[in-house]
């Protein structure tokens, strides 16, 4: 039996303007994970991840690569946030926080 684990993430480095937000939105949907993702006026990208552990793990492991013209410097856990997640159906991209 899987466990499911929620995840929740600041990413940092050259992740704006670089596709960074529709790349995990594509990574998700494909691993099969709800959750969210949106810009951050300091420059990071912020994103949750829900599903089942080890594909939760395999997000994680792909956020520290990233689409080709990124630059990953940290992928930062937000411990003990309110995830938001809402019931979330899917994945979603959000307004830039």
């Amino acid at each position: 039996m899987t466990t499911n684990r929620i995840a929740h993430v600041l990413i940092h480095g050259r992740v704006q303007g670089v596709g960074f937000r529709a790349w995990i939105h594509h990574q998700a949907e494909l691993h099969g994970l709800k959750g969210w993702v949106r810009n951050r006026y300091d420059g990071s990208v912020e994103a949750v991840f829900s599903g089942p552990g080890e594909m939760v793990e395999v997000m994680l492991k792909a956020c520290h690569q990233g689409p080709g013209s990124s630059f990953v410097q940290l992928v930062e856990p937000v411990e003990g946030a309110d995830h938001e997640l809402n019931d979330a159906s899917g994945f979603e991209v959000r307004r830039t926080v």
